[in-house]
Parts: C-alpha cells; sequence; structure tokens
C-alpha cells in the first residue's frame, strides 16, 4: 500500500530561484532495525552502500539514543560553529532525509520530560535500547549534492539513473 501511495513522489531543488524536479519514480522499501549501542549514521551508510542504493531516504525512524551531534539552525556556510553534543538518554521522534554519501539528515529528540530538539544530524547517534528504520529508494533517480553558490552548502542534485538497477 504504501508504495502505491509514494508511486507519484516528486522531489524538488533549487536552481537559480526555479525548482527542478524528479519523478515519479517506483519506490522500494527496506526496513532496518538497530540495537543497543549501534550508531544510526554509520549503519545506515553501511545499508545504504551493502545494497547499492543510488537515491534513498529515511522514511521513518523510532527509537531511543544515549548521545547525539547535532547542528542548530542559525548555522550557515561561513558560521558552522552551533554545534551541540548530548548525553542522555532521548527518545527519536523522528529521523527524516536524504541518505546519498552527503547525506542531509535531520533528527528531533526527546527527553525525559518530553523536552524535544531537533537539528541536523551530524553523527554520534548511539542507539539505547533500538532504532526501528524504514528506508525508501526511488528506482528510477540519483541523488548527488554539488555546491551551491547561493546557500554555500553542498545541496541536492536528483537526477534520472543511467541504468535502472534496484537495490540487491
Amino acid at each position: 500500500m504504501i508504495s502505491a501511495l509514494c508511486l507519484g513522489l516528486l522531489l524538488f531543488i533549487p536552481v537559480c530561484n526555479s525548482f527542478v524536479q524528479g519523478g515519479p519514480s517506483p519506490l522500494s522499501v527496506y526496513a532496518l532495525r538497530l540495537g543497543p549501542g549501534e550508531e544510526i549514521l554509520t549503519s545506515l551508510f553501511k545499508f545504504v552502500k551493502e545494497k547499492r542504493l543510488k537515491a534513498p531516504f529515511v522514511i521513518t525512524c523510532v527509537g531511543s539514543v544515549t548521545k547525539a551531534t547535532l547542528r542548530l539552525a542559525n548555522c550557515d556556510a561561513l558560521n558552522t560553529n552551533e554545534i551541540i553534543h548530548l548525553r542522555e538518554r532521548l527518545e527519536i521522534v523522528s529521523l527524516v532525509g536524504t541518505l546519498n554519501e552527503e547525506a542531509h539528515l535531520h533528527v528531533s529528540l526527546a527527553d525525559k520530560i518530553g523536552k524535544t530538539i531537533g537539528g541536523h544530524a551530524l553523527g554520534d547517534l548511539e542507539v539505547f535500547t533500538t532504532a526501528e528504520i524504514v528506508i525508501g529508494e526511488l528506482s528510477n533517480l540519483e541523488f548527488t549534492r554539488e555546491m551551491d553558490e547561493h546557500t554555500g552548502f553542498p545541496e541536492l542534485v536528483i537526477s534520472p539513473r543511467s541504468q535502472n538497477v534496484t537495490g540487491v
């Protein structure tokens, strides 16, 4: 059912104040569960590489972590040191984003009283009890990143896949 709902998914990227879209594309879905002590980003990159995914993204993730390193929204290309290191038990409320080589993932975490914090996931997301992750792959597309002179960051480039190859 999920693939039928997501079949018409359109992705957009800014290019000179306009947008380029890719899609629609068939969708493959993978499920992954990580256990205590595993680092989420490292595990996701390993999974993507092993499956040879070309346009992967995180659909959803829930679980808990004991630490996390986040870059906050106040950063720009010249001031990238708005980084926080969390060292406590936190619930993963959300983890979403693209998973190409230079992934762009955002995470929302809640502490023991329910206070949430979120930002760009830089790493150090160590699983406390579990991380239940659902990963999507757009079979006809490929994600790469190129430096964007307007933002100062490597931004998503969506291209038709040269070969229609799905994960193994």
